[in-house]
């Protein structure tokens, strides 16, 4: 059984705009604080915007203020619209529990590919 579907990617010019979603079927989903996660080629997985069960939001500086992450805990699905796109924003795109360490059985989903190029 799929459990975490992430959705949306694509390819986008500089500047443009894309909106993840991401559908979470684990029973930890409303009680937990989530985040999305990025892995470009050749570098480690990174954190980049984070939300708790109550709606309180952080991000990494490089996106601040052209990405937000929002999440419908009735739904099990979380999202992060993304605008005025840079290529340095390639890369595979993740959603899981916020902190890592909590990930139960270190269970990732395939992630969805965003690329920024012209």
């Amino acid at each position: 059984q799929v459990q975490l579907v992430e959705s949306g990617g694509g390819l986008v010019q500089p500047g443009g705009s894309l909106r993840l979603s991401c559908t979470d079927s684990r029973n930890i989903f409303s009680i937990s604080a989530m985040g999305w996660y990025r892995q470009a080629p050749g570098k480690q997985r990174e954190l980049v915007a984070l939300i708790t069960s109550s709606g309180s939001t952080n991000y990494i500086d490089s996106v601040k203020g052209r990405f937000t992450i929002s999440r419908d805990n009735a739904q099990n699905t979380m999202y992060l619209q993304m605008n005025s796109l840079k290529p340095e924003d390639t890369a595979v795109y993740y959603c899981n529990v916020w902190p890592p360490h909590l990930i139960p059985y270190d269970y990732w989903g395939q992630g969805t590919q965003v690329t920024v190029s012209s």
